[in-house]
């Protein structure tokens, strides 16, 4: 059973794939991965290793647009372990990041991609 959390939301979220880079602060580790998901107000990736509920992280967001490049802190809120469905397949976590220090126009570039994904997936009215 999955994590439901999205009536907890104040942001919507929107099931976007780009390219995220996730750095814990104090640390010369970095994680490269795609979003699973992502919101005006912060992001879930799925990452090797677990980083500890409210640890300070630098994120990067690369939609691969020219002028489409998000750069701001964050921090982990949540991390659950993806349960291994084969035994030789790598540890993952499914990790929610909450964005903070959001500049004005890295907020706009976000509420453009998450509003322009959601008008894309919403279910049509001719249905």
């Amino acid at each position: 059973m999955g994590w439901e959390g999205t009536e907890q939301r104040r942001f919507p979220r929107a099931h976007y794939g780009c390219v995220v880079r996730v750095r814990l602060k104090g640390s010369m580790e970095v994680f490269q991965t795609k979003t699973e998901n992502i919101g005006c107000g912060g992001v879930c990736v799925m990452l090797p290793k677990e980083l500890n509920v409210f640890s300070p992280v630098e994120v990067e967001l690369d939609f691969e647009l020219p002028g489409r490049k998000v750069s701001c802190d964050g921090k982990i809120v949540w991390a659950v372990h993806k349960a291994q469905i084969i035994s030789s397949a790598k540890e993952e976590y499914d990790t929610g990041i909450e964005f903070s220090n959001l500049k004005q126009n890295d907020k706009d570039i976000l509420e453009k991609v998450v509003s322009e994904c959601l008008k894309k997936n919403a279910p049509s009215s001719a249905e």
